[in-house]
């Protein structure tokens, strides 16, 4: 039987990797632009910014600016890597949420505060330092965890339509789990976008859109990988093996010797919980220090 393209194409949120993707299948052209510095040692911070209609369908991403902060010491309990880290997440926040020197932001904690790779959003509505209701000079901040659809019987979007239509926000953020073609960006990588979020994409389950066009106001997408999927720790397990093979070829062997029911399976490290605890704080220490500090 002949296999759909779909069959072997491996999932992944992150621009960069679709960026990648493209640049080792030869497909990259006009319309992607690819920025790369390193802010210190062990933090790689890289700018893709997705300019045409063409670019766009390639990437599989809206036109806009995603910018990927990685460090392998995410892993670790290391209190000033962490730290950091979320100067350089403030730093870039700030930057794509210019049109305002005072905000009153909100900021919405997708996923299911139940289930530990998809906590990620929860927890940083936890750490936050919240002030809208203190009525103080400067930005504000206000949060909501609205849950899943299975806990509410709503869509994610129309609680929030709901939420900006009563509270009037200048912006907002959308914090959200999300999935990786590489299991060395777990747990080690924070993407930020300009063009908003769609729930459950990490997982195939897409859901209405969090973006400026649905909600009226901009919308800023935060989000770390927690997730894989079984063809990609089969590819890195077998790296060496296939490594003279082109990666379409790659992926359609892989996935013609996993079976059936593995191809939906996802796949997250033991320590997860600890991990997206810690990643979940220094999240929430970067909107912090964006905007309740220094104002």
């Amino acid at each position: 039987m002949k296999q759909n393209r779909i069959d072997y194409e491996v999932r992944t949120d992150l621009a960069l990797e679709a960026s990648e993707g493209l640049k080792e299948s030869g497909g990259a052209g006009d319309g992607i632009v690819l920025e790369e510095y390193h802010k210190a040692e062990d933090i790689r911070v890289t700018c893709v910014r997705i300019t045409t209609k063409d670019a766009e369908k390639a990437v599989g991403k809206p036109k806009g600016t995603y910018i990927t902060i990685e460090s392998q010491s995410l892993l670790y309990a290391d209190e000033g890597y962490h730290k950091e880290v979320s100067k350089e997440l403030a730093k870039q926040i700030r930057s794509l949420i210019k049109e305002e020197k005072k905000h009153s932001l909100l900021v919405v904690g997708l996923g299911n505060q139940d289930v530990t790779p998809d906590a990620l959003g929860p927890l940083v509505a936890g750490n936050l330092c919240i002030t809208r209701h203190l009525k103080k000079e400067g930005s504000v901040i206000s949060a909501i965890v609205p849950g899943v659809m299975a806990q509410t019987g709503m869509e994610t979007a129309e609680i929030v339509r709901g939420i900006v239509k009563e509270t009037k926000p200048t912006a907002v953020i959308a914090i959200d789990a999300l999935a990786a073609r590489s299991t060395k960006r777990l747990n080690t990588t924070i993407q930020i976008g300009d063009t908003g979020i769609h729930p459950g994409s990490g997982v195939g389950n897409h859901r209405h859109g969090l973006t400026k066009e649905s909600l009226g106001v901009p919308v800023l997408a935060i989000g770390v990988p927690t997730v894989v999927d079984a063809a990609t720790i089969a590819g890195d397990a077998m790296e060496q093996l296939l490594i003279t093979m082109e990666e379409t070829e790659k992926r359609k062997l892989i996935y013609g010797l996993l079976d059936e029911r593995l191809k939906n399976l996802f796949v997250t490290p033991k320590d997860v919980d600890e991990t997206v605890k810690r990643i979940s704080y220094t999240i929430s220490e970067a909107i912090n220090m964006a905007f309740c500090e220094g104002e």
